[in-house]
């Protein structure tokens, strides 16, 4: 069963999306872009693998490019030929769930160290 497809979002609607909450994303290409930086190889392959498992889950399917210490991610839906509501919700939920800190939000949770021998994610 085929997807709506949804109309293209306006560049002004994609900017208030950008400002109010994807800061660290960018409008590029006719792409929402971010690069999210690591601390090498194994975070890397982390994060690609939580962006896969979170886009299989929604049905979108954005394009990754995976180097040693980053991974970009843009996201378009094909279908509208630009930025719809859906790339917007997958990039909010990747924001959420890759940039997710856990020693600031209260939790007992501590997260990983910020060091090379043991950093994850390289916060911005």
């Amino acid at each position: 069963m085929p997807h709506e497809i949804l109309p293209r979002l306006t560049q002004e609607e994609i900017a208030m999306s950008l400002a109010l909450d994807l800061r660290a994303w960018r409008f590029e290409n006719n792409h929402l872009t971010r690069t999210f930086k690591t601390f090498g190889w194994k975070a890397s392959l982390m994060v690609t693998n939580v962006i896969g498992h979170l886009s299989e889950a929604a049905w979108h399917h954005p394009d990754l490019s995976v180097s040693y210490a980053s991974v970009t991610v843009k996201l378009q839906s094909h279908d509208a030929g630009g930025v719809t509501r859906r790339d917007v919700d997958l990039a909010r939920m990747i924001e959420q769930v890759v940039g997710w800190q856990p020693a600031k939000t209260g939790s007992s949770l501590e997260g990983t160290p910020q060091t090379p021998d043991a950093g994850y994610i390289k916060y911005d």
